[in-house]
């Protein structure tokens, strides 16, 4: 109390203070006695043990890291490793797992559709993203999981998972074939893309921009076969040399992130489209758009495919129908032609034609796989496939009557 009377006498002079002051933060005795701001924090006296609990927390957490594969600025980086499940990588006379077999060739022109399940292909822990036929021959199948890993898968003989490749950290988002299907491209959600030989496993490259890239294209042309296009997250088209590992051309146009590449016109242009509702041409090598698409009432397109004929590509709109626009000079919408009666909403479901150019089909959002009539537009068959998603379809190059359907169930499955 003294200490109070002094402290009283310095600041009130001789009158008495309430000693209700003392408690409020807000007045000058307050200041005074406690030398500091009312807002000033506590001395908290630290803590330099760590209690059961949290040391227990940071084991978890170290633990959790780990696993996931920690992230670095540019992409995230894994040990490349990979899995041979066959018996052997070549056979007795010395042909590689990998050669297609020697009498492959088409049954028939005519294609037709798929009625009964007579394969399923599964391996993958989580969805699968994206499928592959092996280029001209289709006797391997490769996938793209949701569980970081891509697996091949023979077609004709065992129906085995034959090896799997494991080198990125997260989802894998989209796989390409190289010409001949001695190597593949694969692009992650750990913003990486990888090049890897098919045969062995081997990741022959890796690039990235530190962005996440939602398609990889080669260029179709055989000497061009070392150039790589992605579109990416951030709205780029990048263009790399896979010789050199250089980024060659940036296409940077688009308001949204590119979801499709498809390379037309004799592989002199290519059709992108994104997020931003629009599409562009552009041609190869030079970043200025030679054709812009965009009107008030189209909806992203997440998935676009080819004609076999090459006049037409199919484009899957988010408003439930799949558009046809041309690939002549004016890339004009071909109004007659519009397939409906999927739901798609919300689902990037691949778009494919049959070889032979008389069906359409696609994926949907409820795991049912349709069938269209190129000419009549008509539905002709719906498949139920998957539970959940059905999200890609490919028709068997050779097998004209052959499909294959992935989903987000995990599985591939073949139909004939």
């Amino acid at each position: 109390m003294k200490d109070v009377e002094m402290e009283n006498e310095v600041v009130g002079g001789e009158h008495e203070v309430d000693p209700t002051e003392i408690d409020n933060p807000a007045s000058d005795v307050w200041l005074m006695k406690n030398k500091k701001s009312p807002w000033a924090g506590k001395k908290v006296g630290v803590q330099t043990e760590l209690t059961e609990e949290q040391k227990k927390y940071a084991e978890e957490y170290a633990k959790k890291k780990e696993e996931k594969g920690h992230s670095v600025e540019k992409g995230e980086h894994l040990v490349d490793k990979t899995t041979f499940h066959g018996k052997e990588e070549r056979d007795y006379q010395g042909r590689s797992w990998i050669a297609p077999p020697k009498d492959a060739k088409a049954t028939n022109d005519h294609c037709y559709i798929p009625k009964r399940l007579i394969h399923t292909w599964s391996g993958h822990t989580k969805g699968v993203s994206a499928i592959r036929f092996f280029p001209k021959y289709g006797h391997l199948i490769l996938s793209a999981g949701m569980d970081t890993k891509v697996k091949i898968w023979d077609v004709f003989n065992s129906g085995k998972c034959m090896r799997t490749y494991m080198g990125h950290s997260k989802a894998v988002r989209d796989i390409s074939f190289c010409n001949d299907g001695t190597k593949f491209l694969t692009a992650g959600y750990d913003k990486n893309i990888k090049y890897w030989d098919t045969e062995t496993g081997q990741v022959i490259s890796t690039f990235s921009t530190g962005k996440i890239p939602y398609v990889v294209k080669l260029n179709p042309d055989e000497d061009k076969q070392h150039i790589l296009l992605a579109g990416m997250s951030d709205k780029k088209i990048v263009q790399w040399d896979i010789n050199t590992g250089q980024t060659t051309q940036e296409y940077d146009q688009h308001l949204g992130a590119v979801n499709t590449i498809t390379f037309v016109d004799n592989n002199r242009r290519f059709v992108t489209s994104s997020d931003d509702k629009s599409l562009r041409v552009w041609e190869f090598g030079i970043p200025v758009v030679i054709k812009y698409i965009s009107e008030p009432h189209m909806h992203s397109m997440p998935a676009i495919s080819l004609h076999p004929n090459t006049n037409w590509l199919a484009a899957q709109s988010l408003d439930n129908q799949i558009l046809i626009y041309s690939t002549r000079e004016r890339f004009q919408l071909n109004k007659k032609k519009r397939f409906a009666g999927h739901i798609v909403a919300g689902y990037a479901c691949q778009v494919n034609f049959s070889p032979d150019g008389r069906f359409v089909m696609s994926g949907d959002g409820e795991g049912k796989c349709w069938f269209w009539d190129w000419k009549s537009c008509k539905v002709f068959r719906t498949l139920k496939c998957h539970e959940g998603v059905c999200i890609g379809c490919e028709w068997h190059p050779l097998e004209q009557s052959k499909v294959a359907t992935c989903g987000w169930d995990g599985l591939i499955k073949y139909w004939d």
